[in-house]
């Protein structure tokens, strides 16, 4: 897999699970993430083990381990908040972990592609 397939596939997982469904009238999305979070731990429990699949694809682009570590703490505090009772369920909607875990991805790969066209070497 090219890391621009593992970049569009993080996205895409990202755009899943935070936001594939829009609400009518409002500029609100949610995703499997924000269902999953219903159903009290297993959910949110079942939501950080997909949301890993993004620190996964961070770890095969060579990703440095403060930006996982960065990611990881995402989908942990996602994760407390998410076991909490109805504020769980507002935060999965207004959180979006994994489109913000894309976006440091996206970000952190568009710099190594900056410096490599600088330097004109790969990486």
């Amino acid at each position: 897999m090219t890391p621009e397939d593992r970049l569009r596939r993080a996205s895409r997982t990202a755009d899943l699970l935070d936001g594939v469904w829009g609400i009518p009238f409002t500029r609100w999305r949610f995703g499997l993430d924000a269902l999953l979070g219903l159903l009290p731990v297993a959910g949110d429990l079942l939501s950080a083990l997909l949301g890993l699949s993004l620190v996964w694809h961070a770890h095969h682009l060579g990703a440095p381990t403060h930006l996982k570590l960065r990611m990881l703490g995402n989908i942990a505090l996602d994760f407390v908040i998410g076991s909490l009772p109805v504020l769980g369920d507002i935060a999965d909607i207004a959180m979006r972990k994994n489109q913000r875990n894309a976006r440091l991805l996206e970000r952190w790969a568009q710099q190594q592609a900056d410096i490599q066209s600088q330097t004109g070497t790969h990486l």
